[in-house]
């Protein structure tokens, strides 16, 4: 991969994808057309994508603003994950500096890592239906990609069983079923979905469940001080 190699409409950046003028760069850029990722923000998990890297920060395409938080992650597909923090945020784009001296050719090789060449998976709890034997059950999400989800639920689905899930925040999901250790099961999509898409569906949820959890907290404490 060349490295600084300017993407098209881009002008000169530092070390973080920065405007020009900030800094000069200290370390090669190696641009990427792209490379999904997720952002890690408290535990919340946001899809985004690697535009361009560098030994000492990223810039990544987002698809919704980042949360305040006290702690960022950037997790890739191999399942690696290096701690960041925000420099910049502009549009759809933010500039990201590593906490710790990494290893840029790990970075780029996806071959490499705890799960090599797997899609990036977004960590959610969203509860749904599932429709299989002429049975409507409750089930529960646990993670969503653009080619499946693992979900739980009660009752027992066989292998490559065709079901359909409703959300209520997705439309209609067809998928089959790829594995089982009941009550847990994986599911692949009939249909997959596009990058943005997922995206912009997972990012509300991430918030309304940060949302209902800080609620939950507020009233254990007013019941702690109540009693």
């Amino acid at each position: 991969m060349a490295q600084e190699q300017q993407l098209p409409g881009e002008t000169r950046q530092d070390q973080t994808g920065a405007p020009p003028g900030t800094e000069l760069r200290s370390a090669p850029r190696y641009a990427l057309l792209i490379r999904t990722a997720k952002i890690i923000a408290d535990g919340r998990e946001f899809l985004c994508i690697i535009r361009d890297a560098s030994a000492t920060g990223l810039k990544i395409r987002l698809f919704s603003d980042l949360p305040e938080a006290r702690e960022l992650v950037v997790e890739l597909v191999t399942g690696d994950r290096y701690a960041v923090e925000l420099v910049w945020m502009a549009d759809d784009y933010a500039g990201l500096r590593f906490l710790h001296e990494i290893e840029v050719e790990r970075l780029l090789d996806e071959s490499r890592g705890l799960y090599p060449k797997r899609q990036v998976r977004v960590q959610i709890a969203i509860s749904g239906v599932l429709h299989s034997g002429g049975e409507a059950v409750p089930v529960v999400f646990h993670n969503l990609s653009q080619q499946g989800a693992c979900i739980d639920s009660d009752k027992w689905l066989l292998m490559n069983e065709l079901v359909r899930l409703e959300t209520g925040v997705t439309p209609p999901l067809y998928a089959k079923v790829r594995w089982r250790s009941h009550p847990r099961y994986g599911l692949i999509f009939e249909h997959t979905f596009r990058l943005e898409e997922l995206a912009r569906i997972s990012a509300p949820l991430q918030f309304a469940q940060a949302l209902a959890e800080h609620a939950e907290g507020g009233q254990a404490s007013s019941a702690a001080s109540e009693g």
